[in-house]
């Protein structure tokens, strides 16, 4: 059974790409959690301009994977890898001017990024898969979190409503 200090992360980075960060967040957000086949074939079918920059730090991600696990003699198969993280940091930004009417110049800014993937080795019990009985345990739990402070707010209320009437007896006096 491999835990989740067992699995191995191996990432890639992409830094200072002429593509702003929301963009390449576009492409990013289709891959993510997905197998490194099934992910490849959806971003070499992507009709984005960042699309094939996000297909050269997947593949480099994947070779990382690949070249580290004969490096350092792990047991890594390639064919069971997904993408655990893809990020599209920003990046430093740059300024620039505009011509405008009247002599007047707007200033504008071209955003840059940094895409960062990384892939991991997908463990059998830690498929996309969960059991049936934990989600009812989970829910269990949260219902009764949440009755907790209504009954804190409850007692509360019930001792102002006490302050109050205590003060209006002691002014009627």
């Amino acid at each position: 059974m491999p835990s989740q200090l067992d699995t191995r992360e191996f990432r890639a980075e992409a830094r200072f790409q002429r593509v702003s960060p929301q963009k390449a967040r576009l492409v990013l957000d289709l891959i993510k959690g997905r197998s490194v086949e099934e992910a490849l074939n959806t971003v070499v079918f992507t009709k984005k301009g960042v699309a094939p920059l996000v297909e050269k730090v997947l593949r480099s991600a994947l070779q990382n994977a690949n070249y580290l696990s004969q490096e350092q003699g792990l047991d890594v198969d390639v064919d069971n890898l997904y993408v655990k993280k893809a990020l599209a940091n920003e990046g430093p930004r740059m300024k620039r001017i505009r011509p405008a009417p009247m002599g007047r110049a707007y200033r504008y800014q071209r955003r840059l990024s940094h895409i960062v993937i990384s892939v991991a080795e997908r463990g059998g019990e830690n498929g996309l898969v969960t059991k049936v009985g934990e989600p009812e345990a989970a829910s269990v739990k949260k219902s009764a979190a949440k009755k907790a402070p209504a009954k804190k707010a409850a007692a509360k209320k019930t001792a102002a409503k006490k302050k109050t009437a205590n003060w209006k007896q002691k002014a009627a006096k």
